[in-house]
């Protein structure tokens, strides 16, 4: 039995299609909205996430990566960039699930999550070529240690980032970061639905992940674009508030 999954956006992105290319097929440029992904540039080349391969590599207008696992599982992530008159870019993005046998029950809680993540990826993805392309990021990855299928935990932490009810994309709001090197800093409410919030400041994009739709832990994935930013410092600093209640 084969059983499949695609999911498949189309944006308008508001920078050059070399730009584009940077972000989505580089290991520096993923840093900037995505996560870190070694991308070795070349047909065939290594991606180490997840253990895929360069499947298409055409500068600067289409990327592809496969991965491929023991029991007739492949995932193969595309993008085509093309380039519009007025010196814009058109993204064609695509993920395709290709499942040869036995499904586990958990495909269609996977499938679910992987559709509304890549709704907020592509958000960010925008927002960085927006905001801050060219600069160099650090990423900031931290997360509860269990699951959780309440959304009241979720509810509960927006509070504590001063994201009262009511807030809507375009709010400004004041975020006080934790950590030696925190304190307020002004932000604008870029993101907002019930898994997820966005919030993009002068330096950083900070990305909040709720996991109870699907059982899975809360987590934070943040981009850090000032030019003194430290990752380790600030994973420290996040980890210890996520998991302060």
């Amino acid at each position: 039995m084969t059983r499949e999954f695609q999911v498949r956006r189309e944006q308008r992105l508001l920078t050059a299609p070399d730009q584009v290319w940077h972000a989505v097929a580089t290991s520096e440029g993923n840093l900037g909205w995505l996560y870190p992904m070694e991308i070795e540039p070349r047909i065939g080349g290594n991606v180490s996430r997840g253990g895929g391969t360069v499947v298409e590599w055409e500068p600067p207008h289409r990327f592809a990566a496969r991965v491929t696992r023991d029991g007739g599982f492949s995932n193969t992530l595309s993008y085509h960039i093309e380039p519009r008159e007025d010196g814009t870019s058109h993204l064609r993005m695509g993920i395709h699930w290709v499942h040869e046998g036995v499904v586990d029950d958990g495909w269609d809680t996977r499938a679910d999550a992987a559709e509304k993540h890549v709704d907020f990826y592509q958000h960010s993805l925008a927002q960085y070529l927006t905001h801050f392309a060219g600069r160099s990021a650090a990423c900031v990855k931290a997360d509860r240690p269990r699951p959780t299928a309440d959304p009241a935990e979720f509810a509960a932490l927006r509070h504590r980032l001063g994201v009262p009810d009511g807030t809507a994309v375009g709010d400004r709001l004041a975020l006080d970061q934790p950590g030696e090197d925190g304190g307020p800093v002004d932000v604008v409410v870029d993101y907002l639905t019930r898994d997820f919030l966005g919030l993009r400041g002068p330096d950083a994009l900070y990305r909040f992940f709720d996991g109870s739709s699907w059982n899975w832990p809360i987590w934070v994935g943040h981009h850090l674009f000032a030019k003194d930013a430290d990752p380790e410092r600030a994973t420290r600093a996040w980890t210890g508030w996520l998991n302060d209640r």
